[in-house]
């Protein structure tokens, strides 16, 4: 093929050879090399692209690692939070069980001392003001409050021991009259004798009542005589422990056996006038460490 180009300018002319074979080839090879370049820029853009999804995928993973092991920590302490709240539950629970016992031993106010009731408090405050603990803070007040609370158990359960002992003691001690119905009729020390008229020395007091009436223990203890005796008739003895017997004589009949525990208060026997009695009446002892004291600082007004 020929190609013959004229130009105005100069009138210059331009001849060219065309050899379609070779055009053809050399439009081949062109679009060839192309789509080549075409190929590779398009395989390194997309290999970039690759590049950046798989460290977006990555720093995903990571984040989703975090907030995993995040979630995993806040339940830990969820649960650590949960189960010292509970010991602290509990711990308030023996307080409270604590606090009504102290309240009975110490025979208080219930209605004052109430531990099933919120402890009445108040005053003026400004929410504004009110601003969230933090997590630290909170975990160190409820270290302080357990501490606290262990140190007032600690101290409530020694005053309980305390107080048991002192009731104890109270209840053993010979306190109190030995009848429920009555009238002293004879008082400790030096007397004349109803039988022989001569001076003698009394070892009890005398209380007069009529026949069958109530004969009560003054103490705690255990029975340790019931039965006649030389002189007292009907005779029940109590031992109370610390050195402490009292002695109930001229009884109708017993209402214990030895070695049977007896209250403070309970009736032990019925009034009467056996053994060497003018008339129906007890005839109250108290003996310390064996011997007979005065019955009359035991007995109160």
């Amino acid at each position: 093929m020929n190609i013959i180009l004229f130009t105005n300018k100069r009138g210059q002319i331009w001849n060219f050879d065309l050899n379609l074979l070779h055009f053809g080839i050399s439009a081949v090879t062109g679009l060839v090399v192309l789509f080549a370049v075409a190929v590779y820029t398009g395989t390194r853009i997309a290999g970039d692209e690759f590049k950046h999804v798989a460290k977006w995928q990555g720093m995903v993973e990571e984040q989703q690692a975090e907030v995993s092991e995040a979630r995993h920590n806040a339940q830990a302490d969820i649960d650590a939070l949960t189960l010292r709240i509970g010991k602290m539950q509990a711990q308030m629970l023996r307080l409270n069980a604590l606090g009504e016992r102290l309240v009975d031993q110490s025979d208080l106010d219930k209605d004052e001392f109430d531990f099933d009731a919120v402890p009445a408090v108040g005053g003026p405050g400004d929410a504004l003001d009110v601003q969230s603990v933090p997590l630290v803070e909170f975990l160190s007040m409820l270290d302080t409050l357990g501490s606290e609370m262990a140190d007032r158990e600690q101290k409530l359960s020694v005053l309980e021991s305390l107080l048991m002992s002192r009731s104890l003691h109270a209840r053993v001690m010979p306190s109190g009259k030995p009848i429920a119905e009555g009238w002293l009729s004879s008082k400790y020390g030096k007397r004349n004798d109803p039988f022989t008229g001569k001076q003698d020395f009394h070892k009890g007091l005398d209380f007069a009542g009529k026949k069958g009436s109530e004969v009560i223990a003054v103490g705690d203890g255990v029975v340790s005589w019931a039965g006649k005796r030389t002189g007292y008739g009907n005779l029940i003895e109590v031992n109370h422990g610390n050195g402490y017997t009292t002695r109930y004589g001229h009884n109708e009949s017993h209402l214990v056996k030895v070695g049977e525990k007896v209250k403070k208060g309970q009736q032990i026997a019925l009034m009467g006038s056996t053994g060497r009695s003018t008339g129906p009446h007890v005839h109250f002892e108290v003996l310390q460490n064996g011997k007979t004291v005065n019955p009359s600082k035991y007995i109160g007004k």
